[in-house]
């Protein structure tokens, strides 16, 4: 992964159970991630093409996800396939949800451009357990300057790229992945890889709780 990759964290892994959806911010724009049943992600505009209902506000059944406002049902790939008003229609292939590329990868559901490429998240672990998000009034720059300006305990810093740091110590590799949500307004997703006890996560949930504080004391000064 390079400062250049075009993924970007959308939530933690653990966040979006099959069968669920939730809304969330790239960018200023409005997202919904979402896992089928079979556990495949999506994320998409949460927008229904129809009277524009966010998709969020939806339900999920099987592989399919439906507007919550009129029943309006669509495929893992965006084209709406089902009208309950209209349940003899062919549905036209113009009716379709605007989609994006989305993989995991240590634990973090991640976004893209259709057509981007999931090898360029090969140097993160495959997988990792969650610790926790923090979502803060904040740039993502900003944040991600915090976690290394006041490092957890027995923890040095890693790698680092434009949207992630890695922190390493204590036998385990904490990755910190920046979503910029909107202007000012960032979430930091953390996961942790390696034997860590009950003590040591709960440690950290503390640090994390701190970094927000600090980040909110900041913000208040600032103001």
């Amino acid at each position: 992964m390079t400062s250049a990759s075009p993924w970007i964290p959308v939530a933690l892994s653990s966040d979006i159970e099959a069968g669920t959806s939730a809304g969330t911010l790239v960018n200023g724009e409005e997202r919904v991630v979402w896992r089928d049943e079979k556990g495949d992600v999506h994320v998409w505009e949460d927008r229904c093409p129809h009277r524009g209902m966010r998709m969020s506000f939806g339900f999920v059944r099987g592989d399919h996800i439906a507007c919550l406002y009129h029943g309006w049902r669509y495929d893992t790939g965006g084209q709406c396939r089902y009208i309950p008003a209209h349940p003899d229609l062919e549905v036209p292939k113009t009716i379709k949800v605007p989609t994006f590329a989305a993989t995991e990868r240590a634990g973090i559901i991640w976004t893209a451009a259709e057509g981007a490429d999931p090898a360029e998240l090969s140097a993160l672990p495959e997988t990792a357990e969650a610790v926790r998000s923090l979502f803060l009034d904040t740039t993502a720059d900003a944040a991600l300057s915090a976690v290394t300006s006041a490092l957890p305990e027995g923890f040095s810093v890693g790698a680092t790229t434009a949207a992630t740091v890695t922190l390493q110590g204590n036998g385990t590799t904490l990755l910190i992945a920046a979503q910029p949500r909107a202007a000012e307004r960032t979430a930091l997703h953390m996961t942790v890889t390696g034997e860590i006890s009950t003590a040591a996560r709960r440690s950290l949930a503390l640090w994390a709780t701190d970094l927000r504080n600090r980040l909110e004391a900041q913000t208040v000064e600032a103001a």
